[in-house]
């Protein structure tokens, strides 16, 4: 597969591709590792177990199992193409916010490796002038109008939309920009020739053909919960602002929202019945003056176009039993299912995690009574 750019050498352009894939983003060591050596000499580094504890955290588990070139081959045959930040389309103004993020310490927030993308359009062009729009997946019909009305009127003022291609407000967002024949953009929190989730699978075909499917995994990669978390980060970023259409108070959307904030760029709310628990997020969002309210799309373009941001007390979604989960804790729970079962080996390579901290983590999920193992592997319990 050649350089998007024509700069970035096949040998270049193997080891970032390798370097997307050895290490779970967010990977703020490997990044920061990346950053000093270049993208060779860390892929070779990184290989061979000649990098920092840190690094070595990152990306023990599948530094032997993860092969660029095969990477390549495998998009090459589903019409994806890898972007590095040594491309010339590559959002590499947009990322700066991520960078800015990571050197005051919120590794969270790191850049992304690279970007696999499908579709023909440059993601610097694409996601120049973005309106990020996200919401519900169990959306009311109010609030799948409201977005499909947003995209469409964002999109014909040409503004890019850009959303996650899940059931609900990301689709009706999607669907009305394209309505409009403008650009729209999806971030998959999986590999970008997986059509997640299998029902929009035309509907991310359609983006693809007119705007950008992209993902910082790698083909192959499949969804799991706290990708979706993670990818949520960058929606965030490439807009210069973030929509929210019905959300609840505990939401993936109210995630994107607070990074959307953190990074210090302008979130937006609709509001909705004062009844309707679809809309208790924006609501609070609105109420502690995080989001402004915003009723269409000119009230949108107004505020992205004299960025400004707000802090206030938020008030607390109830609590889960697994909300007091380290991270990595968490990412292996998150992992396992109630009905499959999963071997230790199985959950490292998945995670990303190294095998001897996956099985730490295993024996103190069990204690608690969060996971269970039989003769034939790991399962989740039921909470």
């Amino acid at each position: 597969m050649s350089a998007s750019a024509g700069s970035v050498s096949p040998e270049r352009l193997c080891a970032w591709a390798y370097l997307s894939a050895v290490a779970e983003p967010p990977a703020p060591a490997s990044y920061g590792f990346v950053a000093v050596h270049g993208a060779e000499i860390a892929a070779d580094r990184i290989r061979s177990g000649n990098v920092p504890g840190a690094v070595v955290n990152e990306t023990a588990a599948r530094r032997e199992h993860v092969c660029g070139a095969e990477l390549l081959e495998r998009a090459h045959r589903s019409g994806i193409r890898l972007v590095t930040p040594e491309h010339r389309e590559w959002p590499g103004f947009r990322s700066a916010f991520l960078e800015g993020a990571t050197e005051v310490g919120l590794s969270g927030l790191a850049a992304p490796m690279a970007l696999w993308c499908r579709g023909n359009v440059s993601p610097e062009a694409v996601l120049r002038s973005a309106v990020a729009v996200v919401g519900a997946r169990a959306a009311t019909g109010y609030g799948e109008s409201c977005a499909a009305e947003l995209g469409y009127e964002l999109a014909r003022s040409g503004a890019t939309v850009v959303s996650g291609a899940a059931y609900g407000i990301d689709g009706a967002a999607h669907r009305g920009a394209l309505a409009a024949g403008g650009a729209t953009a999806a971030i998959l929190a999986c590999g970008p020739e997986l059509d997640y989730p299998a029902g929009h699978a035309r509907l991310i075909a359609r983006i693809a053909e007119n705007g950008l499917v992209c993902s910082e995994y790698p083909p192959g990669t499949p969804p799991r919960k706290h990708r979706f978390l993670v990818r949520n980060r960058l929606i965030a970023a490439v807009a210069d602002g973030t929509v929210v259409v019905e959300a609840g108070l505990r939401s993936g959307a109210g995630n994107t929202a607070a990074t959307t904030d953190t990074l210090g760029l302008p979130v937006m709310a609709v509001p909705g019945p004062v009844t309707s628990a679809n809309s208790s997020g924006c609501h609070e969002l609105i109420r502690s003056g995080k989001a402004v309210l915003v009723t269409g799309a000119p009230d949108v373009l107004e505020v992205v176009s004299n960025i400004g941001t707000a802090q206030a007390p938020e008030r607390e979604p109830a609590p889960r039993p697994t909300d007091e989960l380290d991270e990595v804790s968490q990412r292996v729970h998150d992992s396992l299912s109630p009905t499959r079962r999963r071997t230790v080996e199985q959950l490292a390579h998945d995670t990303g995690i190294t095998r001897k901290s996956v099985v730490t983590c295993l024996s103190a999920l069990e204690i608690s009574g969060f996971v269970r193992c039989d003769d034939r592997g790991w399962t989740r319990c039921e909470q």
